[in-house]
């Protein structure tokens, strides 16, 4: 979408975020030096599962934009990477990666790569209130997803999961629970490198806000 359309309320939420993001990139930025040392191991790491969504194509999805007017249809993101994450705000998890999402789509926006946040089973009241207190990712589309259908079409059972698609758009690699920036640089450097991270399982999933 033209970034001339974008309402103007918007860019004051993200505005009021950048001390959040610029902490969190000083916190952050030490993690990412480490994954990409690390980032080799997590090919080998045990706990990486076949799920039967990598290797297939990523479901072609036009979603609502969650605070911008407008659209965002996911093959948008052909011949870049993209981090596709579903949160909510009543996500005790989401709220705790939060910063290393935010952080790590910072620090790859010069490589290709773009983070796209889609809000599972919420409203879009709180999930604003949610992006005004924590911050706003530059690097980032935040999308709302009516019906459930981008949770169902990805197979979602809880937040936070995040998923992975290469520049062709075939899904190649997810987190399962919390994400943190080791893990999601050492898997980002993974793809740069063309290589399938697979599926690491990080923590356990909420469903709802009950649990």
């Amino acid at each position: 979408m033209d970034d001339t359309a974008r309402p103007v309320r918007t860019g004051l939420r993200r505005s009021s975020g950048l001390l959040v993001r610029l902490a969190a990139l000083t916190i952050v930025a030490g993690s990412l030096a480490l994954a990409v040392i690390l980032g080799s191991r997590f090919g080998q790491d045990p706990t990486l599962i076949a799920s039967p969504l990598i290797g297939k194509p990523a479901p072609d999805l036009t979603l609502p934009y969650l605070a911008d007017t407008g659209d965002f249809t996911l093959r948008e993101l052909r011949g870049k990477v993209a981090v596709i994450n579903f949160w909510a705000s009543w996500c005790v998890p989401c709220r705790a990666e939060h910063a290393d999402l935010v952080a790590t789509a910072d620090a790859f926006a010069n490589t290709g790569v773009r983070f796209v946040g889609v809000l599972y089973q919420d409203d879009p009241e709180p999930a604003i209130d949610f992006l005004d207190e924590l911050g706003w990712g530059d690097n980032y589309d935040y999308v709302i997803d009516p019906g459930s259908r981008a949770a169902i079409a990805f197979g979602v059972f809880g937040v936070p999961e995040t998923f992975f698609v290469n520049p062709e758009g075939v899904i190649i690699g997810k987190i399962v629970g919390q994400s943190s920036a080791v893990l999601l640089g050492a898997t980002l450097d993974q793809i740069l490198r063309g290589e399938r991270p697979g599926e690491h399982t990080a923590g356990t999933v909420q469903s709802g806000p009950g649990g």
